[in-house]
């Protein structure tokens, strides 16, 4: 039963097989069965993958069955197609197509299951860019609040500077009517005269002034504060936000980019791998002798042959007989005089009844 199945796998007629030898029947089973496995490790490498794409078990098997099928389809056609020559360059040449095609599916086979075999590397490597990729959305998300803030603070240190500086000015004048006083400076009188007071009127004007700026400033700054301080919370959202699509940096394609960046040896020799199972059911074939098998085929192939080519030549000759025989049998009747004179007859009765019908219908006209 599983020689059967391995037959069937290998594409060729079964039937022809039966006739054969066992050792040309094993030759059929083994690439039979080197059709099936690679048709399994394409399941394999397409379900997972899918899995990373779609992150669910049903479709990933499912889409990696029908891939499966399909390389299984493909690889029977590519074995049952080539035909054993007896020039081992003709045999090459009919089959570099299917070489190419085994190639390209080698590689296609082959790819998820580098993913799969270092994936620990690639988690590793696509840490890195996530790492990298929240440090760069952080700095990007920065630019847009960074000159708000600073346009922010340049404005609170501006209030506090305009209070420094009212301070500034009620110090210099709390200083100047004390030394007043003192007799130190101005009038150099001690003692609280006019001038005194004039100079303590305008300190204590300064010092209301001051307290009022000081108020409305501290105010001023508070709501700055308030402002900074909601900028940082929609910054922080905004980055809490961003964060998860930087998370979910490691679909297929991630992961092909992440493979990328690791030594390319190993996967270069996994790739050989597969390109070994995949072109090894074709080198098979051109590398064998001329079987038994390969003999009873190109033998039905050309039986068949020679009947199509038998049957064309037949009908050939029948239709170059057939035109003979038609130019022959025209060929008497244009000698025998009765059917000329019938001929004449029916000819001359034609002509009386066109030109009766014309007379008719110009005297309609007139």
């Amino acid at each position: 039963m599983l020689k059967r199945f391995f037959i069937l796998c290998s594409g060729a007629d079964a039937d022809i097989l039966a006739d054969c030898s066992n050792g040309e029947q094993n030759k059929y089973v083994g690439i039979g069965a080197t059709v099936f496995f690679t048709a399994i490790m394409a399941f394999i490498a397409a379900s997972y993958a899918l899995y990373t794409v779609f992150d669910n078990y049903f479709s990933a098997i499912f889409f990696g069955l029908i891939w499966g099928f399909l390389i299984f389809n493909l690889d029977r056609f590519i074995v049952s197609t080539i035909r054993k020559k007896d020039n081992f360059i003709d045999e090459l040449l009919q089959a570099s197509p299917r070489i190419v095609l085994a190639i390209i599916i080698a590689v296609v086979i082959s790819k998820p299951l580098e993913l799969k075999i270092f994936e620990k590397e690639i988690d590793r490597v696509l840490l890195e860019q996530k790492n990298d990729f929240t440090l760069a959305n952080k700095e990007q998300i920065a630019t847009q609040y960074t000159p708000v803030v600073a346009s922010i603070d340049a404005e609170i240190a501006s209030l506090k500077e305009e209070i420094v500086t009212k301070e500034t000015e009620v110090n210099d004048l709390y200083e100047t009517y004390i030394a007043e006083a003192e007799g130190r400076k101005g009038t150099e009188l001690i003692g609280k005269g006019p001038v005194y007071k004039e100079k303590r009127e305008k300190h204590d004007t300064a010092l209301a002034e001051l307290v009022d700026l000081k108020k409305a400033n501290v105010d001023k700054v508070a709501t700055l504060e308030a402002q900074k301080v909601q900028l940082a919370t929609e910054y922080e959202d905004q980055v809490l936000n961003s964060q998860p699509i930087i998370d979910n940096f490691d679909g297929l394609m991630a992961r092909i980019t992440a493979l990328s960046e690791l030594p390319w040896l190993p996967s270069f020799f996994i790739f050989l791998l597969f390109l070994a199972i995949e072109t090894s059911p074709i080198f098979a074939k051109l590398i064998s002798p001329k079987g038994e098998y390969d003999y009873k085929l190109a033998d039905i192939e050309d039986e068949v042959k020679t009947w199509v080519a038998q049957k064309e030549g037949q009908r050939a000759v029948l239709l170059e007989t057939d035109h003979t025989i038609n130019d022959r049998v025209y060929g008497d009747l244009t000698e025998e005089e009765e059917l000329y004179a019938y001929k004449k007859k029916i000819a001359r009765e034609m002509m009386k009844k066109q030109q009766d019908a014309f007379y008719k219908r110009q005297t309609g006209i007139l």
